[in-house]
């Protein structure tokens, strides 16, 4: 059953919808996850992941949060693509209240349960360092890839190459220095802060979080 979202702002309905913009850059066929239980709403996405309905391989977890003005109770998947479509014309029409679109099926990320306590911060890192990070590793994918390989060879090059590890002392995936600038959570000069808890690497800026195993794969 479709569900209304009511939000407090309409500077919220337009950093959500940038978000799930980015999101949808990142994969045309991009999924998102919403979950809340009271005023406060959990949006995941999946720019890199494996693919398996167990949650096995790299698996790369971008999460945004925002209050809302009236409790819900909601944990569905919804194509990022058609949720867009209801939000986008709610900021057209300015009104605070977005309808969820119906929910699609199964998709392995979305099965994938981070920890949700238990994080440690173990340090931080200057948001260019991430944003370099994240480029070189687009430069090795466009590198690694002739224009004539296979989607399934292409997406198992590029698993390979974004489960590897950067930031030796923190161990996650380059993967999630991508995400982190593709999703929008960098900004020069705001530091990136690491947590870690039950083999899980979490980065967060003020703008968002992303998710992932510990990586220890190495170039």
């Amino acid at each position: 059953m479709d569900k209304n979202l009511v939000f407090l702002d309409s500077s919220d309905l337009a950093d959500f919808s940038a978000f799930l913009k980015r999101a949808l850059r990142l994969d045309v066929n991009g999924a998102v996850k919403l979950r809340a239980f009271g005023q406060v709403l959990a949006a995941y996405v999946s720019p890199i992941y494996a693919g398996s309905l167990v949650g096995d391989g790299l698996t790369v977890i971008g999460l945004r949060t925002m209050n809302l003005a009236s409790k819900i109770e909601l944990d569905g998947l919804y194509s990022i693509e058609q949720f867009l479509l209801g939000l986008d014309k709610s900021i057209e029409e300015q009104v605070l209240t977005v309808s969820t679109p119906p929910t699609i099926g199964r998709i392995g990320w979305a099965g994938v349960t981070p920890p949700r306590q238990g994080w440690v911060l173990s340090g931080e890192i200057d948001s260019q360092i991430v944003s370099d990070w994240a480029k070189t590793g687009i430069a090795e994918v466009a590198e690694a890839l002739p224009e004539s390989v296979g989607s399934a060879i292409a997406a198992r090059v590029r698993l390979q190459i974004w489960g590897k590890a950067v930031g030796v002392e923190h161990n996650f995936p380059a993967g999630s220095a991508f995400a982190m600038a593709g999703l929008g959570f960098l900004q020069k000069g705001l530091p990136v802060k690491v947590f870690r808890a039950h083999g899980w690497i979490r980065l967060t800026s003020e703008f968002g979080h992303v998710l992932a195993r510990e990586s220890f794969k190495f170039s």
